[in-house]
């Protein structure tokens, strides 16, 4: 019985630290979508939030931290969100890849001011990071149930590019479309690349 391990699980997060931290994530994102992120300081957030620098630091030790944090929630919201409405639509593979365009378009429209401060809009910078890459398996995937015979990859690729942020932020500044132009714009793109493949 010596030779026995005992792994003990982690000490659970005590209510007040998890709250604490909630409550910074909403505060950050609110400020940083009035303010913009430069305008954003790591003081500014903690009295903001009613807490002490120390609680902030201990739970984001840098700006760049809390600012991923905030991009991560997002994204493993979208995650889930996608997961469920792919299971309540399976058979309807083309509903699907709109939603899910739009769905992505928009995370990128709503994080751009974060994205640009983080320098997402150097080329294909998001496109290489694994927590975007699912984005491009799930529209490959539904590329494949629309249309089997088709060059899935190359048309996935296509979409997946146009969703890059370095790709939306040009077209919604240097081009001036609105987000709706672009959103249809890339709908019309994906049907269209569809019914030539």
């Amino acid at each position: 019985m010596d030779d026995l391990i005992v792994l003990q699980s982690p000490r659970p997060a005590r209510s007040d630290a998890v709250r604490n931290r909630e409550l910074l994530l909403q505060t950050a994102s609110r400020m940083i979508d009035e303010r913009g992120v430069e305008a954003v300081t790591m003081s500014a957030v903690a009295e903001a939030a009613g807490v002490g620098k120390g609680t902030l630091y201990r739970h984001f030790p840098s700006k760049t931290q809390l600012i991923e944090e905030l991009l991560d929630n997002d994204q493993r919201d979208l995650q889930e969100r996608t997961f469920a409405y792919l299971r309540l639509h399976a058979g309807h593979p083309a509903q699907c890849l709109h939603w899910f365009l739009t769905e992505a378009l928009l995370f990128v429209e709503r994080n751009r001011i974060m994205l640009s401060s983080m320098g997402i809009f150097n080329a294909g910078t998001a496109m290489n990071h694994p927590a975007h890459l699912w984005w491009r398996l799930t529209i490959r995937g539904l590329l494949q149930q629309i249309k089997p015979a088709a060059g899935t990859d190359y048309l996935a690729d296509v979409l997946y590019t146009l969703l890059d942020a370095g790709v939306v932020h040009f077209m919604r500044t240097s081009g001036g479309y609105t987000f709706d132009q672009v959103r249809d714009g890339l709908l019309d793109t994906a049907d269209r690349l569809i019914r030539q493949s």
